[in-house]
């Protein structure tokens, strides 16, 4: 790829091949318009605009690893249980059920990675697990 193609990225490009317009006319030359790329799903909830987008947004962001999702999964789960504000709205917003999914989802990830794992991310894992579980334990007497 030449380095145009991986700074931006690029839209798409719709070619219209019908040979009659809807109306019925013989169509001339083939119509083409440029499409925007779309937007990502944290794009769309940050209600960041793509003429905002740069470059250097990439750069902002950690790489992801096993480790670096399993850590945002449960900073989610976290954030569910009640333990930490909501970074958009800044306040404690508490979901029990939606944080036990997500505990459910990392304890499925743990059993599916089992003998994929070095030492360290699987004791990441059980730490975090433990951890969820007994908040989310706490959490449920407490409802």
């Amino acid at each position: 790829m030449s380095e145009e193609e991986t700074d931006a990225p690029k839209g798409f490009k719709v070619s219209d091949k019908r040979r009659f317009t809807e109306e019925g006319e013989a169509r001339g030359e083939q119509e083409t318009r440029e499409e925007p790329a779309p937007r990502t799903e944290a794009e769309v909830q940050a209600g960041a605009e793509p003429a905002q987008q740069t470059p250097d947004r990439q750069e902002e962001l950690p790489s992801v690893n096993f480790p670096t999702f399993i850590i945002s999964l449960s900073t989610q789960a976290l954030m569910h249980l009640g333990e930490i504000d909501n970074p958009v709205t800044g306040q404690v917003e508490k979901d029990v059920a939606v944080a036990k999914q997500t505990i459910d989802i990392i304890a499925m990830l743990s059993e599916k990675s089992k003998g994929n794992l070095d030492d360290t991310e699987e004791q990441l894992l059980k730490e975090v697990l433990y951890n969820l579980r007994m908040k989310y334990v706490e959490a449920v007497r407490t409802t």
